[in-house]
């Protein structure tokens, strides 16, 4: 099985505030996240589900209209096509995982 040393990765900017290094595997998009205090995501949505696991700080994610609040220890699940935000309550990190892959990452 190959490893991926994430320390290795390029850092790219995405959005102001949140900094990722990205890779796939054959059928999933990687990216592990640090982000800053008040930065967010805009709403969005793609044909990939999403799984957002905070390592360290707090979001809040609002999933089709449903606000909450995810911190170490919590998982959200954002399903395919559901339109999603992200506000950083805290800097912090978090991995974010697409499936299947998602084009125009890494």
């Amino acid at each position: 099985m190959p490893l991926v040393d994430t320390s290795s990765l390029k850092v790219v900017e995405r959005l102001p505030g949140w900094r990722g290094r990205y890779f796939h595997s054959q059928n999933m998009t990687f990216a592990h996240y640090e982000f800053t205090r008040g930065s967010a995501i805009h709403e969005h949505f793609h044909p990939q589900e999403e799984v957002y696991e905070v390592t360290e700080g707090e979001l809040e994610l609002t999933i089709d209209g449903t606000t909450q609040i995810a911190k170490p220890g919590f998982v959200a699940i954002v399903p395919a096509n559901a339109r999603d935000s992200v506000k950083a309550l805290t800097d912090g990190r978090a991995i974010i995982v697409d499936y299947p892959v998602r084009q125009g990452f890494a």
